[in-house]
């Protein structure tokens, strides 16, 4: 089963009514996406990279999901695709957002490594 974007966007702005933009790699920008965001009162922002550049560039917004990946792949269930059913791997990643969650919540003044 095949999730289309309005029914993804539909579903995030029915669980958190607050949202109000929404980030976007550079091949969303397509008019299916634009429509569901303009129906559900969204405001589309697209990361782009900027022009002229080669190699590695951080992009912006982008770093975030990048670093949230890079925590949740020390997790060994997480660091490779070892499930077969995509409802276990969201669960996986689920419990691991809670633990990280909960060790912040128990340890909020432990020294993290600052933004890039």
């Amino acid at each position: 089963m095949t999730c289309t974007a309005w029914d993804l966007l539909k579903k995030i702005k029915h669980l958190y009514c607050w949202l109000q933009v929404v980030f976007a790699d550079s091949i969303y920008n397509r008019l299916p996406v634009l429509l569901a965001c303009f129906l559900l009162g969204l405001t589309l922002i697209i990361v782009r990279r900027i022009a002229g550049t080669t190699g590695f560039v951080v992009i912006p917004r982008r770093w975030i999901v990048e670093r949230t990946f890079g925590w949740f792949g020390r997790w060994r269930r997480l660091s490779k695709d070892y499930e077969e059913l995509p409802e276990v791997s969201e669960a996986m990643v689920t419990l691991a957002a809670i633990r990280m969650m909960l060790q912040r919540l128990a340890h909020p003044n432990r020294k993290r490594l600052p933004p890039p």
